[in-house]
């Protein structure tokens, strides 16, 4: 049922509550990182803002997804085990993941559904994949390759499939993170294992319908469906190689290597017209040209020490003759699409300073952006080839993980309802930035 539906019928049964757009997935409902609510707020208010509501969860990297008027938002509890994060040092705990579906319009628990989870892996606060909500169902993937597909209104268990055990390879260090994908009637994921790095299973009953490429890692980057020339292609960005692929088959149409420094293929790769760009740290950048009446796929750039931005934590944004992301320091940059050159770059967006993996997520509304960073500060900014113009901010939520002896927040938040929703190790909460909501 669609979110105007919902309107309509809450209008008819006098409720006073009323829900918006949603934001059933990774990156919102297109999957494009655009949030395309009207009657949302110019500036943040000089006070400061203030939570609609705010619910108690337990550690997690996983953002919320939002949907019907539901909240579902995943985390780990621990029960024993030392968490202490190092970038390769897998931490051995045991405990519960939890998939909780909230009331959107006030935070109250409808649902959670546990498992019990022992962990292996590195940056062990919880799970990393946002839900994916569709048709009734949310999708869940956890941290050691547990997938799950649940009845969205009970949270009952419909299939689940344990990754590890089913295709015989290990949670990368950094655990399962490609947000899963639902594409008619296939659920793709990001596995690993050979001729499985692309797994598309039936959404309603987890029967495989095909697998797909092998790697040495399967690196964390989600799976992509673009359309170019009219032909739609599943991109797959493995740690070694850049893929499209037929998603109705896995047949692999062409491959262009590209390998992100330690396997870490994580950022979603963009298209723009005939042009896909894909980022990682170590200077592994691509813009591909499509071909149009084939689908192929030539080199245009690739990245070096002068050009191009190197994202890890955070997705790029492509716009008209731009790209916009946030490099593994924590700089901001914009360069030029067709030759990478770089315009500008700044730190004002994420930490001030340089520092490993200072991070802002992107997110397009109208003529700016919202960003958050890893200090917890929404942002609303202009982003153009002259450079980074910000408009106001306002601390939305403590940072309470740690990253390289900092305080950090890495959740990416949902826009939904005209609200933000964003979750740190502790709590999750709801923000209205809608224009009568919010005084300016």
């Amino acid at each position: 049922m669609r979110s105007s539906t919902y309107a309509v019928l809450l209008a008819t049964l006098g409720c006073s509550c009323a829900w918006g757009d949603d934001w059933p997935q990774w990156l919102g409902p297109q999957r494009d990182s655009v949030w395309r609510e009207k009657g949302i707020v110019q500036q943040l208010p000089a006070g400061g803002l203030t939570p609609k509501w705010r619910a108690p969860i337990a550690g997690g990297y996983a953002g919320p997804a939002v949907a019907g008027g539901k909240v579902y938002v995943t985390d780990y509890q621990r029960e024993s085990g030392d968490p202490t994060n190092g970038p390769s040092r897998r931490a051995e705990l045991t405990g519960k993941e939890r998939v909780h579906c909230l009331n959107a319009d006030s935070g109250a628990v409808e649902w959670t559904y546990a498992y019990p989870c022992s962990y292996r892996v590195s940056y062990p606060a919880g799970p990393r994949a946002t839900p994916t909500v569709a048709g009734g169902k949310v999708y869940v993937l956890g941290a050691m390759g547990n997938l799950s597909c649940l009845d969205a209104q009970t949270g009952k268990p419909v299939w689940s499939v344990d990754l590890q055990a089913a295709y015989k390879t290990e949670a990368p260090i950094w655990g399962f993170a490609g947000h899963p994908l639902v594409d008619g009637q296939k659920l793709i994921c990001l596995v690993g294992g050979q001729n499985s790095v692309a797994v598309a299973f039936d959404k309603d009953t987890g029967k495989v319908l095909w697998t797909a490429l092998s790697a040495g890692e399967p690196g964390y980057a989600p799976p992509t469906i673009i359309e170019d020339g009219g032909q739609r292609q599943l991109i797959l960005w493995h740690a070694e190689a850049v893929n499209g692929l037929d998603p109705e088959t896995g047949k692999v149409y062409w491959s262009v290597p590209l390998a992100a420094k330690y396997g870490m293929s994580i950022a979603t790769p963009r298209q723009l017209g005939e042009h896909l760009f894909v980022s990682g740290i170590g200077n592994a950048a691509l813009l591909l040209k499509l071909h149009g009446d084939s689908p192929q796929a030539d080199v245009v750039w690739g990245g070096d020490s002068r050009r191009g931005v190197y994202c890890a934590n955070s997705t790029p944004f492509l716009e008209g003759d731009t790209i916009f992301g946030v490099c593994h320091e924590g700089e901001l940059r914009g360069i030029d699409l067709l030759t990478g050159k770089r315009l500008w770059e700044t730190y004002a967006a994420t930490t001030g300073k340089r520092v490993a993996y200072g991070t802002a997520f992107l997110v397009k509304h109208e003529e700016r952006f919202f960003l958050l960073n890893d200090a917890g500060d929404l942002i609303i900014a202009r982003l153009d080839r002259e450079g980074y113009h910000e408009q106001c901010r306002a601390h939305l939520l403590d940072p309470t993980n740690e990253a390289f002896g900092r305080p950090v927040v890495w959740s990416h938040p949902a826009f939904a309802n005209r609200c933000v929703y964003a979750r740190n190790d502790k709590e999750i909460i709801c923000v209205s930035l809608h224009t009568g909501d919010t005084p300016n």
